[in-house]
């Protein structure tokens, strides 16, 4: 197997169906994402998938400790949950001490569990509006 991560599977799918469509060939995804499992040897695109998925190193684990900012609060906490959705991870947070999500002084919402999206960075795509990401956990070093 020549690839490395899904990511890298489904660029060269894209690629693949663009090149084809130049040439005159038109496919549909699903199908460029099937002839790349056969090039790279697997039977289909659910088993390539599910041999580069166990191949990629997992940033976060259940029941690590970690810490970052939640909607601009520094937290620590433990993670309970966490599922892959692409490239990116849905975590599920078990906070040591609750934080504040308002940032209005006449007004408060502490919560002790946060749920989130966060890329291969820990940073969440979403963002507050100044741009600062609903969600950052810190990476942990190795």
């Amino acid at each position: 197997m020549n690839l490395q991560s899904v990511i890298e599977a489904k660029s060269q799918a894209k690629a693949l169906r663009a090149s084809l469509a130049a040439q005159g060939t038109t496919i549909t995804h699903a199908r460029a994402l099937e002839l790349v499992a056969h090039q790279n040897g697997a039977r289909d695109w659910n088993t390539l998938q599910a041999k580069l998925s166990r191949a990629e190193p997992q940033l976060f684990h259940l029941n690590d400790e970690v810490s970052g900012h939640y909607l601009g609060q520094a937290f620590t906490g433990r993670i309970v949950a966490l599922s892959k959705v692409g490239a990116n991870t849905q975590v599920s947070l078990q906070l040591n001490e609750p934080v504040d999500t308002v940032q209005f002084e006449s007004f408060s919402n502490m919560r002790r569990h946060i749920r989130g999206m966060v890329g291969p960075n820990g940073r969440s795509p979403r963002k507050t509006s100044d741009g600062t990401p609903h969600l950052v956990i810190d990476i942990p070093s190795k």
